[in-house]
C-alpha cells in the first residue's frame, strides 16, 4: 500500500497533509516503506526538482556497478542493457524483454559526466513515448546522481532529476514518476541487499 504524505513549508510552518495539493505549494515529500524519501522542490526557482534518497545496506563499489555496468541495469532496473561508461558514452536500456537494444522501444541515455563512486549525470533522448509537451523541454532534462559511503558499509544515493516546469502538466506527471521511480528503486534495494 502506497501512502503519499505531503509537506508544505511556509516560512518556518510545516503542515503535513495526506491529499495531493498542487496550489502554492513549495514542497512536497513522499515516502515508500521509509526506505526511498521523495520530494519536489520548488523553492527558489521556476522549475521543479525531483529528489529521491535512499541508503542501502551495501558498499559503494556494489552500488556503483549498479548504476554503470550491463549486468547491474539488468539486475534490477530493466531486462535489457548495454552500457559505454565514458563521458559522452550512453547507456541504452529497454523494458521489453521481447525487444533488443536498438529497436523502437530502447531508450538512450547520454553519460553527460562522472566521478567514479561519487557523481554520475545523465541526459535521457526524448522519444515519441514521451508526453508532447516534454519533447520541447528536452535539453533542459537531466539526472544528477550522487553517491555517498557511509563509515558503517551501507551507501546513500541521491538523485535529482531537473528541467521540470513548475506548471499543472508537470505536476501530474509527477503522479506518474514518483511511485514508479520508487517502485524501480525498491528493486535496486532488494538487488543490493540480497544475501
Amino acid at each position: 500500500m502506497f501512502i503519499f504524505i505531503i509537506q508544505i513549508h511556509i516560512g518556518n510552518m510545516k503542515t503535513i497533509l495526506f491529499i495531493l495539493l498542487f496550489s502554492s505549494m513549495s514542497m512536497m515529500t513522499f515516502a515508500q516503506e521509509k526506505r526511498v524519501i521523495s520530494q519536489i522542490d520548488s523553492t527558489k526557482t521556476p522549475e521543479l526538482v525531483l529528489i529521491q534518497e535512499l541508503t542501502v545496506k551495501a558498499p559503494i563499489d556494489s552500488v556503483w556497478k549498479a548504476y554503470t555496468t550491463k549486468k547491474g541495469w539488468e539486475n534490477w532496473a530493466v531486462p535489457l542493457a548495454e552500457v559505454d561508461l565514458k563521458v559522452g558514452g550512453v547507456i541504452k536500456t529497454n523494458y521489453n524483454e521481447q525487444g533488443k537494444i536498438g529497436d523502437s522501444t530502447t531508450i538512450v541515455t547520454h553519460i553527460i559526466n562522472y566521478v567514479p563512486k561519487r557523481l554520475l549525470t545523465l541526459q535521457a533522448e526524448i522519444t515519441d513515448n514521451f508526453p508532447e509537451f516534454m519533447k520541447k523541454d528536452a535539453k533542459d532534462f537531466y539526472n544528477i546522481i550522487y553517491f555517498d559511503e557511509l563509515e558503517n558499509g551501507q551507501t546513500t544515493i541521491k538523485s535529482f532529476g531537473i528541467g521540470y516546469k513548475n506548471n499543472p502538466k508537470y505536476l501530474a506527471l509527477m503522479n506518474y514518476f514518483i511511485p514508479a521511480n520508487e517502485k524501480t528503486l525498491m528493486k535496486l534495494i532488494a538487488y543490493l541487499e540480497e544475501d
